[in-house]
């Protein structure tokens, strides 16, 4: 039996899992919030329940990917799909923004740091992919208990029989449930991208092409640095666009609204590259506005992700708060 909860022992038990569970619940609920309480949710009752724990039947790791799969599942029960712009309607054809829609429509993102625990090269981009925003939003065109099966057997590399016994059902049940999640996954797949490297000269060299172009408001070379297929999308706005020419099209109109806006790199996240957006008050001060997450391919940006109204979590990605580290 393992030591009661709330000793030192039950703690050095406990915490080694606490990040690949945060990376567990992400890929089932793809909301941070919703993933922070979560991962708390299922160590709390790990902590009471620890000294009922049988290692005879279970590891440790699958006994509590069980208790956060239970967990997932409540949290998930009369939940909507999360999604990305472009999975809810067509590439719109004007500027009008809309109206905005509630947090609960959209995939969210987390910082890699917090996703991704896992040394071996190979296996890290597995992880990577998997934790893609386009991926988690795949993710969501399956039934939570697909979900949860695919995620435990495809990318976590639980055995057909471990992710039977975390979601109580057979084998040929689990095995069954697979087969299903893996042929709805192919249908929303996203094309594979760049893995992103801040120490790749290529990549920086883009990154700060990108930041200097738009903080110049320089169109031509905005266009010459995105992918043919390119999409940019605003959450919680619906509105998004498809093609550099469009989009140079919206920098050009929007030239005065983003006049003294500033970009600056933060930590990869969800297999991105980040920029944060700050943007002067009345008095001329930056301040944070918003998060952008890019994609690369073949050494051109494929997508641009804009988290309006993110400014309150940049240090969870590396971006500072205080207006005075951006002066040049």
């Amino acid at each position: 039996m393992a030591a009661p909860h709330g000793s030192t022992s039950a703690h050095a038990t406990l915490e080694p899992l606490r990040g690949p569970l945060t990376g567990y619940c992400y890929r089932m609920l793809g909301a941070v919030g919703e993933v922070d309480d979560a991962v708390q949710e299922t160590m709390l009752r790990a902590y009471r329940n620890l000294d009922r724990y049988d290692p005879n039947r279970a590891s440790l790791s699958t006994w509590v990917h069980t208790i956060a799969t239970n967990v997932c599942l409540d949290l998930l029960r009369g939940a909507r799909r999360r999604a990305l712009p472009w999975d809810l309607g067509p590439a719109s054809t004007d500027g009008v923004l809309g109206t905005p829609l509630p947090p609960t429509h959209w995939v969210e993102p987390m910082v890699d740091s917090r996703l991704l625990h896992v040394a071996d090269p190979a296996e890290l981009a597995l992880r990577r992919e998997s934790v893609r925003l386009a991926f988690a939003a795949a993710l969501q065109w399956l039934p939570p208990r697909q979900r949860a099966v695919l995620v435990l057997r495809d990318v976590l590399g639980f055995s057909a029989v471990e992710a039977a016994q975390i979601l109580d059902v057979s084998v040929a049940a689990a095995n069954s449930a697979l087969q299903r999640a893996r042929a709805t996954l192919q249908e929303h797949r996203p094309a594979p991208t760049d893995v992103p490297d801040p120490a790749d000269t290529t990549q920086r060299e883009l990154l700060r092409g990108y930041v200097d172009a738009f903080e110049a408001h320089d169109v031509d070379r905005l266009i010459g640095l995105l992918a043919d297929d390119v999409r940019s999308g605003m959450p919680p706005f619906l509105w998004w666009l498809h093609g550099p020419d469009s989009i140079g099209a919206a920098m050009t109109a929007g030239a005065d609204a983003c006049a003294g806006d500033r970009l600056l790199p933060g930590a990869t996240a969800n297999g991105c590259l980040t920029l944060g957006q700050y943007r002067p008050d009345l008095d001329g001060v930056l301040r944070p506005f918003a998060l952008l997450l890019l994609e690369l391919r073949g050494n051109r940006v494929a997508e641009i992700v804009t988290f309006l109204g993110w400014g309150e979590r940049f240090t969870e990605f590396g971006l500072p708060q205080d207006p005075e580290t951006l002066s040049s």
